[in-house]
């Protein structure tokens, strides 16, 4: 590896937030999976869980939509739901589900900078009842048009540039956080940096 291939990827590593996931929870489409892992890349996000407990595993993801993506975060599959639960329980403070109730709170007014991970259903059903019963709490995306949802991918990349957002205002992009070196040094050793 070159100097400055080298130098890029420490960069864009000094960026990365660890106190932040994505989690798709049976999303079908693959083309739908690698669009979400290359906004997640795109805002620093560095670890994505991806829940299959009712369609089978994934061999690989749509190369044209991730630009390789994949290659670049830390993926972890799960095909248990409480396994999945307590992997995030484990490492973040909140679990936030995208869902349609009266009771869901907007998305601008959720804190991002939070220790949280953000889980995002699959095409046709949504996130499931289980997985909105174990999380704390609802959110929705302010729309004014008559169908009222989008896509997951469009779904995802619009949260985490809210994400984004609020980080950049805290200054999280600009600081090392000493609390995830040990997150640091093992993407690093995946880099080969």
């Amino acid at each position: 590896m070159n100097e400055v291939r080298r130098e890029k990827l420490q960069q864009v590593l000094n960026k990365r937030q660890f106190n932040i996931t994505v989690v798709m929870e049976n999303v079908h489409d693959p083309h739908n999976i690698s669009a979400v892992m290359r906004s997640c890349d795109a805002v620093g996000i560095q670890d994505i869980y991806i829940l299959n407990t009712n369609i089978p595993e994934h061999k690989k993801f749509g190369a044209k939509s991730s630009s390789s993506a994949a290659k670049w975060l830390t993926i972890h599959t799960f095909s248990d739901t409480a396994a999945c639960i307590t992997a995030l329980r484990k490492k973040y403070n909140k679990i936030y589900t995208t869902h349609l109730t009266d009771n869901a709170t907007q998305l601008y007014d959720l804190t991002l900078t939070d220790s949280i991970a953000l889980v995002f259903g699959n095409e046709h059903a949504g996130v499931s009842d289980e997985i909105r019963s174990l999380a704390d709490g609802n959110f929705i995306i302010p729309q004014v048009g008559i169908i009222q949802s989008l896509n997951i991918s469009v779904a995802c990349a619009v949260t985490i540039y809210e994400a984004y957002r609020q980080k950049s205002l805290a200054h999280h992009y600009v600081q090392s956080n000493p609390a995830f070196e040990q997150d640091w040094q093992a993407v690093a050793k995946n880099w080969e940096l």
